[in-house]
């Protein structure tokens, strides 16, 4: 069994005098981190891809673990590109997020694109305590311009307090169960993202359902927690719904 194994991990804590420390940074292979400047009380993290890839047969993990007290923004330097390689086999890119309570995670990479002969499996989990906040945003791309995507499965899971508030998976490309393309998924565009943000006062003034323009809606979840759903003809149109989304579901 061919492919690259890589792990990057991070680990936010609060520093005691307002802010957040890393005493955890470390990453290998094709996964590199490096802070950047933050806020006063945050830490910020960029995850640059130090080769091309995930290609065929790849196995990436990230892991993020927030503190109390701790706000770790994590971000990307470019969009993540699924690569077909000589191993045949599909690649995996697995993202376990953890916050305590009174923690705050912000993860907001750029876009996954799914190339041609690509075959890719994200998973992506975050748990939260009852008192943590998430803003989570996830973007794809199918297929670079004017290219057919590989094969692309997604799953979310967001639990809160060890309870599922959101466990979703979506298939897309050659092989995928049909209908994907069709007007119940994506009705034929080639860009598809999720921003979902939890905040413990949710719980008492949950988000109201409502059409966030032609291709976007928002929905309160079982939980103190929200979803936005968009697709679009492209990364960048996605990229301003969600972008709006998130100034609408901004603390006033």
């Amino acid at each position: 069994m061919g492919g690259v194994r890589a792990l990057a991990r991070i680990s936010a804590t609060a520093d005691g005098r307002g802010g957040t420390a890393l005493p955890v940074l470390e990453s290998d292979g094709p996964l590199a981190l490096r802070r950047t400047r933050g806020a006063a009380d945050e830490a910020r993290v960029l995850l640059v891809g130090a080769m091309s890839g995930p290609l065929g047969g790849d196995r990436f993990a990230v892991e993020a673990e927030v503190g109390s007290g701790a706000r770790l923004g994590v971000g990307s330097a470019a969009a993540t590109i699924a690569l077909p390689g000589q191993v045949k086999d599909a690649a995996h890119y697995d993202v376990r997020l953890d916050v305590a309570d009174g923690g705050e995670l912000h993860w907001l990479p750029e876009p996954l694109i799914s190339a041609r002969g690509s075959d890719l499996y994200v998973t992506t989990r975050a748990d939260l305590a009852p008192g943590a906040r998430l803003v989570l945003r996830e973007e794809q791309v199918l297929g670079r311009a004017g290219e057919e995507p590989g094969r692309l499965t997604s799953r979310l899971v967001v639990r809160v307090g060890g309870r599922a508030v959101l466990d979703q998976e979506l298939a897309c490309g050659p092989g995928a169960p049909g209908g994907w393309d069709g007007p119940a998924v994506l009705a034929g565009h080639r860009a598809v993202g999720q921003l979902v943000v939890v905040r413990p006062e949710f719980a008492t003034y949950p988000v109201g359902p409502q059409h966030l323009g032609e291709h976007a809606a928002l929905m309160p979840l079982a939980g103190p927690a929200a979803l936005v759903s968009a697709v679009a003809p492209d990364g960048l149109r996605l990229r301003r719904a969600l972008d709006e989304a998130l100034a609408l579901l901004r603390p006033r």
